[in-house]
């Protein structure tokens, strides 16, 4: 299997929702001090950039977060709303390109609030004063039990984060749902990316987004394959349930639309949670979900009519026939 991170990038940042993220509907509501660059960009999902002579008005242009020099007694801190409600496992505090400028040490605290918080709000330690070092990722787990809806971050006691990772599962409850049926590859509904052949491309954690691509980079796509076979990508579902709606969206993939796709699916309760390796080498043989279909350029395909009856399933595997890319692929159905 290709993966585009790194082996040092722990398990929780590799097989979690980043709840932070920009793309999914995360916000910055309150901050001390965003004198050299905004917020809102320590929520973006691209990695950090460094222009070499890009330059603003206050000074040298930074992709993050950055407060001014701090001349008095305190630190800075920057509060944001994740995408959507739930458990933390852990968080990245990346620092990238910043060397002279980065914060030494930092926490964190969640809080669940109906709305935005208060001055009345309690806030939970789900990440003790922790040292930063300059131009780098900093991956912290965290073990707190809990549903969090917005976090809290200081630095100390200023200085620039060029991206806040949030990795965790977002909350679904069951109970609310009942016999509704929801996108349960979604992101925001705990949807996420077990493993993929080939991810050259664009962002391949944008496939379960919500909405349709915005250009050809928002979506995952392969390199052109050159070898017999084809591409692949397997999927989590955000619970267990059986599929009734599938949408395969090639948005703006003109010159480098799939061929074709399928879609195969499985029940892997019994694998458990650290099943990884295990589940990807297992997919090659689950029954098909979707037979294989022909795509079309820059199109939404409802495949549902399509959808065999195998009962539920937790996972799916998507493949594409030779290469190519998709923008977005939505997979409806009720928790089982």
């Amino acid at each position: 299997m290709s993966d585009s991170l790194p082996a040092a990038v722990p398990g929780f940042a590799r097989d979690s929702v980043n709840l932070a993220s920009g793309g999914l509907g995360a916000e910055g509501i309150f901050v001390t001090d965003e004198f050299f660059a905004p917020l809102t960009r320590m929520l973006d999902d691209k990695p950090a950039v460094f222009i070499e002579d890009k330059y603003d008005d206050n000074g040298k242009w930074m992709d993050g977060w950055e407060s001014r020099r701090k001349r008095v007694l305190g630190h800075d801190t920057a509060i944001v709303r994740l995408a959507t409600a739930g458990r933390i496992d852990g968080f990245d505090v990346d620092t990238s390109h910043f060397t002279g400028n980065y914060p030494p040490a930092a926490r964190i605290e969640a809080c669940t609030a109906t709305g935005d918080p208060d001055e009345t709000t309690e806030w939970t330690e789900v990440l003790e004063t922790s040292p930063l070092g300059p131009d780098a990722h900093h991956y912290f787990a965290s073990s707190t039990d809990g549903i969090f809806t917005h976090v809290r971050l200081h630095i100390y006691p200023d200085g620039g984060v060029a991206r806040l990772r949030v990795f965790g599962q977002p909350h679904l409850d069951a109970a609310t749902v009942g016999d509704a049926e929801i996108e349960l590859s979604a992101s925001l509904n705990g949807g996420r990316i077990v493993g993929f052949s080939d991810a050259h491309y664009g962002a391949y954690h944008r496939l379960l987004a919500p909405g349709r691509g915005e250009n050809m980079g928002d979506g995952w796509e392969t390199s052109r394959r050159r070898v017999p076979g084809n591409e692949w990508i397997v999927i989590a579902l955000g619970a267990r349930g059986v599929l009734s709606g599938a949408i395969v969206d090639t948005a703006y993939f003109k010159g480098n639309f799939p061929d074709s796709c399928s879609i195969q699916a499985a029940d892997m309760s019994d694998f458990g949670a650290d099943a990884r390796d295990a589940i990807i080498t297992a997919s090659m043989f689950w029954p098909e979900l979707i037979a294989p279909q022909k795509l079309k350029a820059d199109h939404v395909h409802d495949l549902s009519a399509q959808i065999a009856d195998i009962g539920p399933v937790t996972h799916v595997r998507l493949n594409i026939f030779p290469d190519g890319g998709v923008s977005r692929l939505k997979l409806s159905g009720r928790i089982a």
